[in-house]
């Protein structure tokens, strides 16, 4: 499955440029000409990275994902930007930059960078740390956190939210998980997994704003 890629740039010509070479990579890309409505869409939406400007309309780039990343927000950011002197490179990684790119750029620089970083952030993966919106799961120590806070899960709660996290695009439904997180024993029945999803919502989400779990209905249910 391709990489989503969300793109924030205030000059139009720019932003059809990079969407146009990243769609032709085959990235799928959700660009917006300010942030009005991406911290909406990264609340509601996973993504793998945010390509932002800094010198945007309403609100300065690096200052806005520094306040995602107080909010718990861990997805790669790659700065670009006319920002160019040492002092912004520098106020760029403190304000949570994975990578900071300088205005005139090179297209082939930036797709180099977008693959290096997807890479690693792959990787981590593949190394046991499972990340959905402010959801960060260490498969290694088998924690969980939400928010940047530890939250105390059982091993079939810490289980099925894997699973979710694993098919994010995906409806799953209750045959599907007694199948793989119960291992398909017998004497377990759909109600047994309506009661462990609504005990895992109540711990992961006790206010009922974030609504990472959606039922849907006659099917199953879906990580949103």
């Amino acid at each position: 499955m391709s990489a989503k890629i969300v793109v924030v740039e205030d000059e139009e010509d720019i932003l059809e440029l990079i969407e146009y070479n990243l769609t032709k990579e085959g990235y799928e890309v959700i660009g917006f000409l300010n942030t009005k409505s991406v911290e909406q869409m990264l609340g509601e939406e996973s993504v793998d990275l945010l390509i932002m400007d800094r010198n945007l309309p309403g609100v300065e780039g690096s200052e806005f994902v520094q306040a995602l990343r107080k909010d718990g927000f861990i997805t790669p950011v790659i700065y670009l930007s006319a920002k160019s002197q040492e002092s912004d490179i520098e106020e760029g990684f403190m304000r949570g930059a994975d990578d900071y790119i300088t205005k005139p750029f090179n297209m082939k620089e930036l797709l180099l960078r977008i693959k290096a970083i997807l890479r690693r952030t792959s990787k981590k993966v593949e190394e046991g740390v499972l990340a959905y919106r402010d959801l960060v799961l260490n498969k290694s120590s088998r924690t969980l956190s939400v928010e940047g806070k530890d939250v105390d899960v059982t091993k079939l709660e810490f289980n099925l939210l894997c699973e979710f996290i694993l098919n994010k695009n995906s409806v799953l439904d209750r045959d599907y998980l007694l199948e793989n997180v119960w291992d398909g024993a017998e004497e377990y029945q759909y109600k047994t997994v309506n009661v462990a999803i609504n005990r895992l919502k109540e711990k992961i989400d006790p206010h009922k704003s974030k609504n990472y779990i959606q039922t849907v209905r006659g099917i199953g249910y879906k990580l949103c």
